[in-house]
């Protein structure tokens, strides 16, 4: 090649080189954001989940997004967290969905439903089942965009302070329940409150309230409610797979480059991974001593578990026929549920009970 033809092409690369730099420069921006948490700083796996989204945000942009977390009531009360990202006053926050059935029912089905999906089917549902797409369909009216952020696998049936032999002990049982359950349970004369977690503990101790469910053995430990509540239902067969969601302002979604957008989905799914396997890792050896301090562990009986099925269909039914965008998500979620338990039935489950009984043996 010629020395001029040369440094015609060496003179034009570089010429593109240096118009290219700043074009670069903008597409990783810094930006600095705030993310309001639903739970207390104590709970160190639920709140954790929002750390360790935030840190991974980070270390994957040198910094340069940066996503500040705070504990509930740092900014906003807990059971307010999509509120403020509604309105602007944050730009993310880290909660549970069903927290906010009062505005619609539909929000239900973005952490939990009785009788519903277990975690690794709420996954599978939402990756590859539609469930992602149909619920940010819905999201959309409330100015949000959300992400899979946590999972605490299937929880407990709670603490109570009397035992619950049959249906007459339910009736007018005064129960902390989360979401949809609340009206499930209502159908069998308990009466359910909404109170966020750090909350629940001084409502047990004063007799405000009968009975109160959480997360698992992990955390109930934290919250001490088996110092006030003696007894240990299981299974939480409200919440068989709770998730948990990063909600994101839509419009500050929409405008973060691309690539920040696509940081933002790995970080929370590396938080929903990490949640579930910490709860995992720490239930056993807590609930061990739990059952030492005294927590006297039983299960809820067939007459009840029947009963609470049927009324969650009758309430699923009552819901559907009034709310097109309930129905639309319980169909699918349901269709879901029934095609995975098929399989379920055949290996996993058989897997795990035969597991179960030689552990026993």
């Amino acid at each position: 090649m010629k020395r001029r033809k040369f440094l015609q092409v060496a003179g034009g690369t570089l010429a593109a080189s240096a118009v290219a730099a700043p074009a670069i420069a903008q597409s990783s921006p810094e930006i600095k954001w705030r993310l309001t948490s639903s739970f207390p700083k104590a709970l160190d796996t639920i709140y954790g989940a929002a750390e360790v989204l935030s840190k991974t945000v980070s270390d994957a942009t040198d910094g340069k997004f940066q996503i500040q977390v705070f504990a509930s009531g740092e900014i906003v009360p807990g059971l307010q967290a999509l509120d403020a990202v509604t309105n602007g006053t944050v730009e993310m926050c880290h909660t549970a969905m069903y927290y906010y059935i009062g505005k619609d029912p539909t929000f239900a089905f973005g952490t939990a439903v009785p009788f519903g999906l277990n975690q690794r089917m709420m996954d599978a549902w939402c990756v590859h089942g539609g469930g992602n797409d149909l619920l940010n369909d819905f999201f959309k009216k409330y100015n949000a965009y959300g992400l899979m952020a946590g999972n605490t696998g299937a929880q407990m049936g709670g603490w109570f302070r009397k035992e619950i032999k049959n249906l007459d002990d339910l009736k007018g049982l005064k129960m902390r329940i989360g979401g949809f359950a609340g009206q499930v349970l209502s159908k069998l004369g308990v009466v359910p409150q909404q109170i966020a977690g750090g909350e629940i503990y001084q409502a047990l101790e004063r007799g405000t309230i009968d009975a109160a469910e959480w997360v698992g053995p992990y955390d109930d430990e934290k919250l001490g409610f088996n110092k006030v509540a003696p007894f240990y239902y299981y299974p939480g067969w409200w919440e068989g797979g709770p998730m948990l969601h990063a909600m994101v302002n839509i419009e500050k979604w929409n405008a973060l480059p691309k690539s920040y957008r696509t940081i933002l989905e790995s970080a929370a799914q590396t938080a929903n991974t990490w949640m579930m396997a910490k709860y995992d890792a720490g239930n056993p050896a807590a609930l061990r001593r739990l059952i030492g301090g005294g927590a006297k562990l039983q299960p809820f009986s067939s007459q009840i578990m029947e009963a609470c099925y049927k009324a969650a269909n009758e309430v699923y039914a009552e819901t559907s026929a009034k709310n097109a965008d309930f129905k639309k998500i319980h169909d699918s979620y349901m269709s879901f549920r029934n095609d995975q338990y098929l399989w379920w039935q055949v290996a996993e489950y058989t897997f795990d009970g035969f597991q179960i009984r030689a552990r026993r043996a």
